[in-house]
C-alpha cells in the first residue's frame, strides 16, 4: 500500500491482520485554510473537495470507512451491530474488512487492538472526551482481557501547547488526584495540560500497558496537520483501523 509521503502508519507490535493507518494535511484537493487533504464535511471546505479527499484515502483501504457524528463524549458504536452514522466518539469492529475512524485536529485519537487480531477500535479524545472516560467505556465494550490490549496515541496537540483553565484540572483531579502530574501551570493562572500523559494515566488504570506512540504535536507541525487550536477555521485528519 503506497501511501503519501507523511501519512502515518502506527509504529506498534499488531499482530498480523491488524491494519492502520493515521493521515496528514497533505495529499489531498481542498483549498486554502483546508488545503489539503481535509476529510472533515461540517468544517466550511467545498463539500466536493471533501467528497473527493475521501474518495482518494478510499483507494487505500478495504471499504468505505464507518464516519461518526463525533460530539466530545463518551459514547461507543459497535459497528458490526448497525449502519449508518452513528453518535459517537468510538468505535469498535471485529469483521473483517470493517474500517473504524475518527477525525481530529488537536484531540488525542487511540486507537486498540486486541494479540489474537479478534477486534479493533479507535477513539476520539479530546479533554473532554477523556475527562467523561470514553477510554474505560471502550475498554469495557471491547469485551477482552485487558491483559491482551496494546494501543496507540496518534497526533495530538502537545504538553508544550495545550493551554486549559483550572476548570479543566479540576476536572481529572475530581477523578484521580494523579492527573495533577500532567498539568504545569504558567504564569498567567492557566495550566499547560499534556493529553498523552492523561490517556496513559486512564489507560493504566483500566489495565492496558502496551501503550505505544505519543510523540507528535499538531500544534506545531502546520505543514504536517490541522490544528483547531492553532487555526480555528481549519481542516480535519483521520485515525483508522481495521481487520485485514
Amino acid at each position: 500500500m503506497q501511501l503519501p509521503h507523511d501519512w502515518i502508519v502506527p509504529d506498534w507490535p499488531a499482530p498480523p491482520g491488524v491494519r492502520s493507518v493515521i493521515t496528514s494535511r497533505n495529499g489531498g484537493v481542498s483549498r486554502g485554510a483546508y488545503a489539503s487533504m481535509n476529510l472533515g464535511d461540517h468544517v466550511g471546505d467545498d463539500p466536493s473537495a471533501v467528497t473527493r479527499n475521501r474518495a482518494l484515502l478510499r483507494q487505500h483501504l478495504p471499504s468505505e470507512p464507518r464516519w461518526l457524528r463525533q460530539v466530545h463524549g463518551n459514547a461507543v458504536a459497535d459497528l458490526d451491530a448497525g449502519s449508518g452514522t452513528p453518535d459517537a466518539d468510538a468505535a469498535l469492529a471485529r469483521t473483517r474488512g470493517t474500517v473504524c475512524a475518527v477525525l481530529v485536529a488537536d484531540c488525542l485519537p487511540v486507537l486498540w487492538c486486541d494479540e489474537r487480531a479478534s477486534v479493533v477500535a479507535v477513539a476520539h479524545a479530546g479533554w473532554r472526551g477523556l475527562a467523561n472516560g470514553v477510554i474505560e467505556a471502550i475498554v469495557r465494550k471491547l469485551g477482552v482481557p485487558t491483559q491482551s490490549l496494546m494501543a496507540y496515541l496518534g497526533p495530538a496537540i502537545g504538553p508544550d501547547s495545550f493551554e486549559v483553565g483550572d476548570e479543566v484540572r479540576q476536572a481529572f483531579l475530581a477523578h484521580d488526584r494523579k492527573a495533577a502530574f500532567a498539568f504545569l501551570p504558567r504564569d498567567n493562572g492557566k495550566w499547560l495540560a499534556n493529553l498523552y500523559l492523561l490517556a496513559r494515566q486512564r489507560l493504566a488504570e483500566t489495565g492496558v500497558r502496551r501503550v505505544h506512540g505519543g510523540g507528535e504535536c499538531t500544534f506545531s507541525e502546520p505543514q504536517r496537520f490541522f490544528s483547531y487550536r492553532r487555526d480555528k477555521s481549519t481542516g480535519r485528519t483521520a485515525a483508522l483501523v481495521w481487520l485485514d
